[in-house]
């Protein structure tokens, strides 16, 4: 049997699993066992699953497979970020990108392929959209980068990494690649669950992130199904402004955007709202828009995380310049606010962030309907 036919096992949560299992007749510790080869030893072969039984395995074989979407390139940046792109099939590519730091290892994953709601200043946007991701070729993207990592040479240590020395693990999940992941709920809850399940992955809640552009129902029921570390893509700060940046923020504007942060902080595992905010020249980086991020700061617990643009020729943004950034940050750092300004990283391999295209079929054509009207907009909002 094919692994197109067979039961990819990268897309079975623990009681999925359990379940399937357990219509073989198979006692409910065997999932665990195998949950365990498949996500903790990155094993995609039944026959080394050596303390499984071997009628077992068989079925496994018959039934079952471990399989990733196909690898159609690799890059590396000279700062040690990877790139990878993944082929999902009619002309569609998704990409996940690893940031090694001193502290930690970050992974960036996908959850669509293109994304709908193409906000002007990210280049995934204009490829269109064409489908949602499911939860294995989600979890896929973590188990070839963690399987990628573990190759290395010197990468036999387990563990934190060794102060000052970049690490070759990853220590944390981001849903910040291509999509949004709130668009994708059934899927993308799947896989958080596995990136936190003991026998999978094992991750701390806190070090998994899902960032949305404002999704406010599925922020709702995230809260009670797995809340974990949230990012708001926020990028301005009103509704005027957001309404160009952000087209979501025409169905949900701010002050629902707003009251649904404050309520997923009653579940959240951090007491605060991550908000993204990309520094646009001329656009959303002037001092009234630090005094409005103030106000905001004043309704929601956060910390504010300053994004440089990477420009992409579509765009016809630009970044804002470097003494800009530090002004921003420091009108509201004067007010109490925890802020951040994002390294730039990746950006030789167009790795950074808003820069995750792929090769994405556009079957909305939005990249002949979006860049012209959005760029206009966004001109006469600086006017």
């Amino acid at each position: 049997m094919s692994s197109t036919e067979s039961v990819n096992l990268l897309g079975l949560d623990s009681s999925a699993l359990a379940e399937l299992l357990g219509q073989w007749g198979c006692k409910p510790f065997r999932a665990k066992q195998l949950m365990r080869w498949v996500h903790q030893r990155n094993e995609d072969s039944f026959d080394r699953m050596t303390d499984l039984a071997r009628d077992f395995r068989l079925q496994l074989a018959e039934r079952c497979s471990v399989h990733v979407p196909p690898v159609s390139a690799e890059q590396r940046s000279a700062d040690g970020t990877r790139k990878w792109l993944f082929d999902v099939g009619k002309n569609n590519a998704v990409e996940a990108v690893f940031i090694p730091e001193d502290d930690r290892g970050t992974l960036c994953i996908s959850s669509q392929a293109g994304c709908t709601v193409a906000c002007p200043f990210c280049s995934t946007g204009y490829q269109g959209f064409n489908r949602n991701l499911t939860t294995a070729e989600i979890i896929g993207q973590l188990w070839h980068a963690r399987r990628a990592l573990a190759a290395e040479p010197d990468a036999a240590r387990i563990g934190q990494p060794s102060a000052g020395e970049p690490s070759r693990i990853v220590t944390n999940v981001v849903m910040m690649g291509m999509g949004e992941p709130l668009l994708n709920y059934d899927q993308v809850l799947g896989a958080l669950r596995l990136m936190l399940d003991d026998n999978a992955y094992g991750l701390s809640r806190r070090r998994v992130t899902v960032s949305t552009s404002g999704v406010v129902p599925m922020m709702d029921r995230l809260a009670h199904d797995c809340p974990v570390a949230l990012a708001v893509s926020l990028h301005a700060p009103n509704d005027a402004l957001r309404d160009r940046l952000v087209p979501l923020n025409r169905k949900h504007p701010l002050s629902e955007l707003l009251a649904a942060c404050n309520r997923y902080l009653e579940h959240a595992p951090r007491d605060f709202i991550t908000f993204e905010y990309i520094m646009l020249d001329g656009v959303n980086d002037g001092d009234q828009h630090a005094r409005e991020l103030i106000t905001i700061a004043e309704q929601v617990r956060c910390k504010f995380n300053l994004i440089p643009f990477n420009p992409f020729p579509q765009s016809g943004l630009k970044r804002s310049p470097a003494p800009r950034v530090r002004l921003f940050a420091q009108r509201l750092m004067d007010a109490g606010i925890v802020t951040t300004v994002r390294k730039t990283r990746g950006d030789d391999i167009a790795a950074a962030c808003g820069q995750l295209a792929g090769d994405v079929k556009d079957r909305t054509r939005i990249n002949e309907r979006l860049p012209d009207r959005a760029v206009i907009e966004i001109k006469q909002e600086r006017g």
